[in-house]
């Protein structure tokens, strides 16, 4: 556990980004290295110095020389660059994408259902630029909003490994650290959905009501990647890779995961057959028939699609595996 610590401490200063999974982590550590397993009243002093000199040795190494050069502030501005807006120029596929997505419908629908549209804010979302994000009808969202939704979802999934430390429920809390943080978080980039299908990988199989939560995931954290391979001569590998992948890996995972323990209370499979159905017509429009049929208009509307059908996917299986991992 030292080394795991050591060696999550040394991934931290290589990439900021890991901080998502960071809470899961220290929980973890704190739980169980630093305390006394079986009394949490009694601490483990010598756990807790190799620990916290280890740590503070690696963050010194790194952060030190910024610190003597008084580069700190600097390197803060960048590595937190709040200034940059909720959404990334192409929407991460979280709660603020189907939030953006419904903004727009309700731009529309103001005339008739009576809203305030602020005008200047009609193009902010849209725009494809890099920025301050404001809403034309939905309020506006801060960065402290964010903070606040994004530590309060992982509170769920922390609370039960600190209660109950073990393997199956530390991974859970890290999965769900990394759906909190990408689902909530403030200019969260679409690779980030990474941080949450890796770990979420390891407890795919543990059983058919996991198995049926990680579908959609692993569908939506594909196809959201698409826009990323933007170019015509990309379409069909991306295409072919994807769906031999999913083939393969429908297959093998539904031969291997056993029936759950417990009775199913949160069945996911039809939405799951649906929404991988649904992929397919999706990606063909995005990528041939809108350009077809507008050309160079409206470019930004495929990446909105994509975005937002990526999003139900993933807080679909967030929901689902809330609830197979609170109730295992």
């Amino acid at each position: 556990m030292l080394l795991s610590g050591v060696l999550f401490a040394m991934l931290l200063c290589l990439k900021h980004i890991y901080l998502y999974l960071a809470p899961a982590y220290f929980v973890y550590l704190l739980r169980v290295y630093c305390l006394q397993p079986k009394n949490v009243f009694r601490p483990q002093f010598t756990n807790i110095l190799k620990l916290g000199l280890s740590i503070v040795a690696i963050f010194g190494a790194a952060f030190g020389p910024f610190a003597a050069w008084g580069q700190l502030e600097q390197l803060k501005s960048r590595l937190f660059p709040f200034a940059r807006g909720l959404c990334h120029a192409y929407w991460a596929p979280n709660v603020w994408a189907v939030y953006s997505f419904l903004d727009r419908v309700l731009i529309v629908a103001a005339p008739y259902l009576g809203l305030t549209v602020d005008p200047g804010a009609v193009n902010s979302v849209t725009r494809g630029l890099v920025g301050d994000t404001s809403f034309a009808v939905l309020p506006s969202i801060t960065a402290q909003h964010c903070f606040g939704l994004t530590l309060a979802f992982q509170i769920i999934g922390l609370t039960k490994l600190w209660l109950k430390p073990s393997w199956d429920n530390f991974v859970g809390a890290v999965t769900l650290c990394g759906y909190a943080s990408f689902l909530f978080g403030w200019h969260v980039h679409e690779k980030a959905i990474l941080l949450v299908v890796i770990p979420f990988s390891l407890l795919a199989i543990k059983d058919r009501s996991h198995l049926a939560s990680f579908r959609p995931l692993a569908v939506a954290g594909h196809v959201s990647l698409f826009p990323l391979l933007f170019t015509v001569a990309e379409f069909p590998i991306k295409v072919a890779y994807t769906i031999s992948w999913l083939i393969i890996f429908l297959y093998t995972f539904d031969q291997l995961a056993p029936a759950p323990a417990r009775r199913r209370v949160f069945l996911l499979d039809r939405f799951a057959l649906l929404y991988i159905a649904i992929a397919i017509p999706l990606m063909v429009y995005c990528a041939v028939v809108h350009g077809m049929v507008f050309g160079e208009k409206y470019e930004f509307l495929p990446l909105m699609f994509i975005s937002t059908y990526s999003a139900i996917g993933v807080l679909g299986s967030w929901l689902g595996f809330t609830v197979c991992y609170l109730g295992s």
